[in-house]
């Protein structure tokens, strides 16, 4: 192994605490590093529904594959027999080469197309305590053989363009798995696509690989190995071992010893030792290699998401500012009072009512106090309206304008910080009165003003006459400029029409506040990206 191999494979110590020579297995740092970056990827999501997400959240599934399925698995059992991978097209004689190869049937060849079946994996019986435990052995039959070399195993995968989704994604998951890819076709399909596009995916993963063309006609053979191997140049593959079976004709059973001789001794060969840890090395540098630019994908396809979430909390302000200017302008207008309120102070302000003339009469005392508690809890009921009516006009602005751009994301019910609407309209009530009684601290003419309505009105009642005052209510706006005089009533009427405009404003942009708190993920965080970036950095020391 090469200088890159030495210091990314160690030796398993033995009893005596020397290297075992038989029982390599990677630098713990390494094996640390591909775990970290495995637990990191596996931490990563994409919960924004942007233009390419889909395939990022492909890339991610394929990644932790690769990593469950080969690398970690090699990493921790550098020993275990090299993973031979005989895949291929529909009909391109997987099973019988196999088969064939083993000098008997280990694998049904011949069946009924599409068919679902578990994959066979074939190991010589010493290997199989070295298998134990591989996360692709769950979903494959196991057979064991003397006929297969030490070293290596067989596994008949799938047809990779079956016409059932579950054949054709474990015929791929079996070669993201492979230590060596074994693609076999025939002479007839060769130039099809998907012999192609196996190859150039292991070449770019930098996987060992062979091509076996079946069935080829006696008379074609030397047409069909010039073609060939020029396409195999063409891709770069020109040093791929290139095996052809001569087409045997109609037949059953195995193909004849002097078809498969050739790739029998090239296994054979490949599993001595020293060339099988070869090209396990070989094809861990390269999946190793693919990692980088495969972690920084993800890193951007993060960045991507993290600038999305910026720019969203940056919209939301823009959306909220007209449905808030527009629900706070209720309270001037005077929409707030119409209905309930004017039409309670009214039924009590008629000739000889508690809130008519008669405010200085001590006899109207409780009268014009239950008048006021009433009007009160129509003031209540009136902004809680106007509050409630603030909030969801926050909502449908955030829902119209960002609806789609945030559909994956799970919103609080309530807006964090944010009071109830039913606490925001008891606090704007209590807020008046406290005005009232606040007088106190100001110059004699407020003092004897404010003591003025406190004694016709009560404390809760001073307020009631505030609140109604701010709200247009012209009979309310009488009886506060008379007791506290002309400017400081007008003073504290709008005061008060400020305070509840800004709590309708609050509540329109709760809405956004609902979605920062969605937002406050940490797949969407501002160093979301680092970590990926940071794994990325660590796998360089390795490649």
């Amino acid at each position: 192994m090469d200088s890159g191999a030495t210091r990314a494979w160690g030796r398993v110590a033995d009893s005596s605490g020397e290297p075992d020579p038989e029982r390599p297995v990677a630098r713990s740092s390494l094996l640390d590093a591909v775990g970290d970056l495995r637990r990191d990827v596996a931490e990563t999501g994409f919960p924004l529904p942007l233009p390419g997400v889909d395939r990022a959240r492909e890339r991610r599934a394929e990644l932790l594959a690769q990593l469950d399925d080969h690398l970690l698995p090699r990493l921790r059992e550098l020993s275990a027999p090299g993973l031979v991978v005989v895949a291929g097209s529909t009909g391109a004689g997987k099973s019988t080469l196999v088969n064939s190869v083993l000098g008997e049937e280990v694998t049904p060849a011949g069946v009924l197309r599409p068919t679902t079946r578990r994959p066979v994996l074939v190991h010589h019986p010493a290997d199989g305590e070295l298998l134990a435990g591989h996360p692709l052995l769950a979903d494959m039959e196991t057979v064991a053989r003397e006929a297969v070399p030490r070293g290596v195993a067989l596994v008949d995968a799938p047809d990779m363009d079956s016409l059932l989704a579950e054949n054709r994604e474990m015929a791929h998951r079996l070669l993201e798995g492979a230590d060596l890819w074994l693609f076999c076709t025939t002479a007839s399909r060769y130039g099809d696509a998907l012999p192609w596009q196996v190859l150039d995916r292991a070449a770019e993963r930098g996987a060992a690989m062979a091509m076996v063309l079946n069935r080829v006609p006696k008379d074609a053979v030397v047409t069909v190995r010039s073609d060939l191997l020029k396409r195999l140049g063409a891709h770069g593959l020109s040093t791929v071992p290139l095996f052809l079976v001569p087409d045997a004709g109609p037949h059953e059973g195995l193909l004849p010893e002097a078809s498969v001789a050739p790739v029998r001794r090239w296994l054979t060969v490949l599993a001595g030792a020293d060339r099988a840890q070869g090209v396990i090395a070989r094809t861990q540098r390269g999946s190793l290699a693919t990692l980088r630019p495969w972690v920084g994908e993800l890193a951007e396809a993060v960045q991507e998401q993290v600038d999305e979430r910026v720019a969203i909390e940056a919209e939301l302000d823009g959306v909220l500012a007209s449905p808030a200017d527009r629900m706070a302008a209720e309270v001037g207008r005077g929409g707030v009072s119409e209905g309930p309120v004017r039409s309670a102070w009214a039924a009590h302000s008629g000739r000889g009512g508690p809130l008519g003339s008669a405010w200085g009469s001590r006899r109207a005392a409780d009268a014009r106090a239950a008048a006021l508690a009433e009007v009160g809890s129509e003031l209540l009921g009136a902004a809680r309206v106007a509050l409630v009516a603030a909030r969801r006009a926050g909502e449908r602005a955030v829902t119209a304008e960002l609806g789609e751009r945030l559909a994956a994301i799970e919103l609080p019910d309530e807006p964090p910080g944010a009071a109830s609407p039913d606490a925001e309209a008891q606090a704007w009530l209590d807020a008046a009165s406290a005005r009232v009684e606040g007088l106190g601290g100001h110059d004699a003419k407020a003092r004897r003003g404010a003591a003025r309505l406190l004694k016709q009105a009560g404390t809760s009642g001073a307020g009631v006459v505030v609140a109604a005052a701010s709200l247009g209510v012209g009979a309310a706006q009488v009886v506060a400029e008379r007791a506290l005089g002309g400017e400081l009533g007008r003073t504290l009427n709008d005061e008060t029409a400020a305070d509840l405009a800004a709590r309708m404003r609050a509540q329109v942009l709760a809405a956004g506040a609902r979605v920062r708190a969605g937002l406050d993920l940490p797949d969407l965080a501002d160093d979301a990206a680092a970590r990926l970036r940071l794994r990325r950095a660590v796998l360089k020391e390795w490649t």
